[in-house]
């Protein structure tokens, strides 16, 4: 090896660890002790979603949570800045509006990669984490090794930030194909079938990412019919409500933090509605418009197999074969679709998984959750001095916000800020 030790190589460059570069890169440029880094991506450039940035699709979250403004609201990596830079604050602005279009906080994801370019590898994927010896048994830093083509190249680091992001869902048994789809692919499989003849779509989901399916599909194929499978009596809205939403303060990470265990999880369920299977109203009102026009119009093409779920799938020569059973009555029936699609949601990736004999030495609780601390750093066994620090995969520890953009710009200065200040203190001990 020829470079010296890095403070931080961080695996993944979503949103989470664009966030912690640009805090890293004003915290070098304010004088502070100097962090150097290393962050690495297995995709060729920045993307987000890529697979629902669908044209009309809004943000979910005003534009002030955006990279940095909670965190450092003079930035110069804000929204506004972006917007500025781009000739289109006036306009923005006149548009009354706090919820982007998903697209453009795509866009604004990219311009702000860009500046700090010269802290990423692209099409880096990491194939190994081996911890490196120090005095007394002690592991005082790690080799992480990626492949960039046929290159494999090697950074010591004496801290880890994984943020490897979430992993499509796909119902249990289910296998993605030419006619079963993932929402996350939407975008990417659409143009193979733009200007064929479609029948019928089946989209099984009730949350936003499945209304959007169903509006889009609906007004792209103007001769299909589209069915909705979900479990629901109907789409439920996501409560964005003023009181509800301090659920996504900083200070509630805090408090759900120090809560008991039943205390989180009864936090979990009062406000799940928040984020999970819920829809913005509007969609829900223009969806309901849709089929209450074509129901008058006599000509049905959305329908809502609600109270309804779908038992089995599985492909044919031209398209799909989706099993629906009614909830109510048991009786299942079969719907043959051109194209199934599986708005079902994502799972978070084990951020240990990457880690190979490194993630051994990192604590998990009884139910196998990652340990960490309150600065999102995991508990590990006393002999690994390197700070492994998760941007996702503590919900169960930190609450809703803890891999949502909500809190992204509060939560990477609080790793930095711990980075900082424990350059020679130990990871938190398992007892």
């Amino acid at each position: 090896m020829s470079e010296p030790v890095l403070d931080v190589v961080g695996i993944g460059f979503g949103p989470s660890n664009l966030a912690l570069a640009i805090a890293v890169a004003e915290h070098n440029a304010a004088g502070g002790p100097r962090v150097t880094t290393r962050f690495l991506e297995r995709q060729a450039t920045f993307g987000w979603h890529r697979g629902m940035l669908l044209d009309d699709a809004t943000m979910q979250v005003s534009f002030l949570k955006d990279l940095v403004t909670l965190r450092n609201p003079t930035s110069g990596f804000s929204f506004l800045r972006y917007l500025h830079s781009r000739g289109r604050l006036i306009d923005f602005i006149n548009h009354k509006n706090l919820f982007p279009l998903r697209a453009e906080f795509h866009d604004y994801f990219g311009w702000a990669a860009a500046q700090v370019g010269d802290q990423v590898t692209y099409a880096a994927e990491v194939v190994s984490v081996t911890p490196v010896d120090g005095p007394g048994g002690q592991i005082e830093a790690v080799d992480v090794v990626s492949r960039q083509g046929g290159r494999l190249s090697t950074h010591r680091a004496r801290n880890l930030v994984i943020g490897t992001g979430l992993r499509p869902r796909l119902p249990e048994g289910v296998t993605a194909s030419q006619h079963i789809w993932h929402t996350s692919d939407l975008l990417h499989n659409l143009p193979r079938i733009r200007g064929t003849r479609v029948r019928r779509f089946v989209v099984v989901g009730a949350g936003q990412s499945a209304a959007e399916t169903v509006a889009t599909l609906h007004t792209e194929f103007p001769e299909a019919e589209v069915c909705a499978v979900f479990s629901r009596y109907g789409y439920s809205p996501a409560d964005d409500s003023s009181f509800a939403n301090r659920i996504f303060d900083p200070q509630a990470v805090d408090e759900f933090y120090r809560a008991p265990e039943d205390v989180k999880r009864q936090l979990m369920d009062y406000h799940g509605n928040t984020n999970y299977s819920v829809v913005d109203i509007d969609l829900i009102n223009d969806l309901y418009r849709r089929a209450y026009q074509e129901k008058v119009l006599g000509r049905e093409r959305l329908r809502m197999l609600n109270m309804s779920r779908m038992v089995h799938v599985s492909d044919t020569p031209d398209g799909a074969v989706a099993g629906i059973q009614s909830l109510v009555t048991g009786e299942t029936t079969t719907l043959e679709a051109d194209v199934v699609v599986c708005a079902t949601g994502y799972h978070q990736a084990d951020p240990y998984g990457v880690l190979g004999a490194v993630g051994d030495l990192c604590a998990r609780d009884d139910q196998g959750r990652p340990r960490a601390g309150r600065d999102y750093r995991a508990a590990t066994d006393e002999r690994l001095r390197v700070g492994i620090y998760l941007q996702g995969g503590t919900e169960h520890t930190h609450g809703i916000t803890s891999a949502l953009l909500s809190n992204t710009a509060i939560r990477v200065g609080e790793i930095l800020d711990s980075i900082v200040a424990r350059r020679t203190a130990p990871a938190l001990v398992t007892v």
